[in-house]
């Protein structure tokens, strides 16, 4: 693989700086980026932190999967995603603290960042990891969509009401988006900014 200056165009995603030889090779390439992402998002759900008061650790993967999501692209990134969710479904100690299954009342916040990616990714390819302030507004949209599909979910399976699902499993984790947010939106453009030094 190697880089090219026409994967830095509008339009194109990070993992797209990484260009392959013909179809086969762009096949490879994908697969290898779309496990390397599922397995970043594994090893990202090891630091998990409990809260008290809320079935939902604090970790690293729901940041994991939103640098997936923009890194990747609307395609490659819900791909990711959906084999992290699925591998820890059918039994990979991957998700936080080495848990996997169906029963964890996490579960929707991972079914809600399979999602999230292909949000992410979107509004990547429009260039929205490319400014402080864009990157900014790209993950409060993946957060959201975390959350929208997490907490519903977490009432259901902790059989709790709506109001208390909000209270144990999003306002605890305001602060951890903003600080995570924080450094998206470093990390993003000066990825952008040294991709285009390098096409």
């Amino acid at each position: 693989m190697s880089t090219a200056h026409a994967a830095v165009r509008p339009g194109a995603v990070l993992a797209d700086v990484l260009t392959a030889d013909g179809a086969s090779g762009a096949r490879a390439r994908d697969a290898l980026l779309v496990v390397g992402g599922a397995a970043l998002t594994g090893l990202a759900a090891q630091v998990s932190v409990p809260v008290p008061g809320s079935p939902v650790p604090v970790t690293g993967q729901t940041f994991a999967a939103l640098l997936v999501g923009a890194a990747l692209g609307s395609r490659r990134g819900p791909a990711a995603l959906l084999l992290y969710a699925l591998a820890g479904m059918a039994g990979m100690p991957w998700f936080a603290g080495g848990s996997s299954g169906v029963a964890a009342p996490s579960l929707g916040y991972v079914l809600g960042m399979v999602l999230a990616a292909g949000a992410v990714g979107a509004l990547a390819r429009r260039g929205g990891d490319r400014g402080v302030l864009r990157t900014a507004g790209t993950m409060a949209v993946g957060s959201a969509v975390i959350y929208a599909v997490g907490v519903p979910c977490l009432a259901l399976a902790a059989h709790m009401s709506l109001g208390r699902a909000v209270a144990a499993g999003l306002l605890p984790f305001l602060v951890g988006d903003a600080l995570k947010a924080a450094l998206a939106m470093g990390l993003l453009p000066a990825a952008w900014r040294l991709a285009g030094r390098r096409g």
